[in-house]
């Protein structure tokens, strides 16, 4: 836009030329190469083109002179193209034509001067607002990048904070269900062979109810403690680290793990899902030839998503051969391993699936409406 704004300045102090001179066929004739050259220089992609536009606007002012009064256009292309020697044989090319007409004077030398120190001024004003424009736009690309970033970072940060909480909290249930069973619990069994002994010992009729009441109270206690435990180890198992353990004590080919799943899973999902990786990096260590393997574990609105592929070729002892009602599965055969996956999700509602297409790949899905 600027660029028009000073090329059309140009073209207008180049009609002031009308003070001196008659309108004319040939002036309306310059007018339109000048602006034929404005719009020519704008659109036109090729450098050279355009520097060989200019020069032809001023070897047409020979032939058309008023074509002269409008060549500070020509003028601006060559400084916006760097070509400072074009634009000085420009000027000097101008005042010799005039020497040559005869009518070179004060007036025509000024307004020739002033005419292309106006195009050099306009052009390099431009210039310098074009670089402070394209500064100003990567600072503000590099601030949006770095707020990006930052905002990562901070995502990132608080996603750590967050796992870090829910292991600790998972940690102290751990230690509070060891807790219970190591002090409580021993209390307890010994309270409970005690009481037994003295059943066992006693002679008095009227001490059989009490003891038997005392022995029952014990009992319904030590169940109370041992299902609070079980549900306190339950609760506190961390899906994520659990699968990280069998990974690291995997040593038969690379494991890589994609886990996109939240904190708050089922106890039934984690021990299906930890169960199934076992088997499934067993299956690969005993019956495929694989490199690598990759576990996906991933989290959706409705189900939960497990996926483990290799890309392994053998499977001669690892596949199993169709069944007739076309289940994927012969319990009969060989491939025990991947009936007890499946018996896994077929309890929890799931489907199960196994593709041997470019490796070998188990795809579960449980809905999350248990």
């Amino acid at each position: 836009m600027r660029y028009f704004q000073d090329t059309g300045i140009l073209l207008f102090y180049g009609l002031f030329a009308l003070l001196y001179e008659n309108v004319s066929l040939q002036f309306v004739f310059g007018f339109l190469c000048g602006l034929i050259l404005m719009c020519f220089a704008y659109f036109i992609e090729n450098r050279w083109l355009r520097l060989a536009a200019g020069l032809l606007f001023s070897a047409l002012a020979w032939v058309v002179w008023p074509i002269f009064f409008f060549l500070p256009v020509a003028v601006y292309v060559f400084v916006r193209e760097h070509q400072y020697m074009l634009a000085g044989i420009s000027i000097f090319g101008e005042i010799y034509y005039f020497i040559y007409l005869g009518k070179l004077s004060l007036v025509f030398l000024c307004f020739c001067g002033f005419g292309s120190l106006l195009a050099v001024l306009l052009e390099k004003r431009t210039e310098q607002y074009e670089i402070l424009e394209v500064w100003f736009k990567e600072s503000q690309d590099d601030s949006r990048e770095r707020n990006l970033l930052l905002s990562e970072k901070n995502k990132a940060l608080l996603a750590k904070q967050d796992y870090e909480l829910y292991a600790a909290t998972l940690r102290e249930r751990n230690r509070i269900a060891r807790e219970i069973h190591d002090n409580v619990g021993h209390v307890l069994s010994r309270s409970i062979l005690l009481v037994g002994a003295m059943k066992t010992i006693n002679q008095e009729t009227a001490m059989s109810a009490m003891l038997d009441n005392l022995d029952d109270s014990l009992n319904s206690a030590m169940d109370s403690i041992r299902s609070s435990v079980h549900d306190l180890h339950d609760e506190a198992i961390n899906l994520r680290e659990a699968v990280d353990v069998l990974i690291d004590d995997f040593k038969f080919c690379p494991v890589e793990l994609h886990y996109d799943m939240g904190t708050d899973l089922p106890k039934e999902v984690k021990y299906c899902f930890i169960g199934i990786v076992k088997e499934a990096l067993a299956n690969v260590m005993k019956h495929s030839n694989a490199s690598h393997v990759d576990v996906f574990m991933r989290e959706h609105p409705a189900l939960y998503q497990l996926c483990i592929e290799d890309n392994g070729t053998a499977f001669s002892s690892f596949a199993v051969a169709e069944p007739p009602d076309g289940s994927g599965i012969n319990p009969d055969g060989p491939g025990i391993g991947l009936v007890n996956m499946q018996d896994r999700v077929r309890t929890l509602n799931g489907t199960f699936q196994i593709t041997k297409q470019h490796g070998f790949k188990i795809f579960i899905t449980i809905p999350k409406e248990l």
